[in-house]
Parts: structure tokens; sequence; C-alpha cells
């Protein structure tokens, strides 16, 4: 299996996983620091799911006219 295979919810999946480690460090060390540490996770989550979803109609900008 190739990662461009995919989709972006394997991606949104795998992210999530990514707060397991943070909570551990927000309950065992810092609560405000841990908290701030999954707010910046969730944002770049976020952003990685927005950025790569599919483009709907990627030839409506007119790319494919004839010179």
């Amino acid at each position: 299996m190739e990662l461009e295979e995919l989709s972006p919810r394997v991606g949104l999946v795998v992210g999530l996983l990514a707060l397991l480690p943070v909570s551990w460090y927000a309950f065992g060390s810092s609560l405000p620091a841990g908290a701030i540490s999954a707010l910046n996770v969730v944002i770049i989550i976020t952003s990685l799911y927005i950025a790569f979803q599919p483009v709907p109609d990627h030839h409506a900008h007119g790319s494919n006219k004839p010179s």
C-alpha cells in the first residue's frame, strides 16, 4: 500500500492518535501546557486534513484552454 492511496480520513485518525501522548504529558506534568499542546495538535490535524482533501473540479479554472 502506498501513501498516495490513503484517504485524508486515515491521516485524521493517525493524527488523533497523537493526542494520547499529549494527554499523558498533560496529566503527568503540566495541565495548562498539555492543553495548549493538544490545541496545537488539533490545529495541525485540521490544517492537514483540509490541505490534503481532493480538489473537486480541478479543471474549472481554465487550465485546459488551447494555446
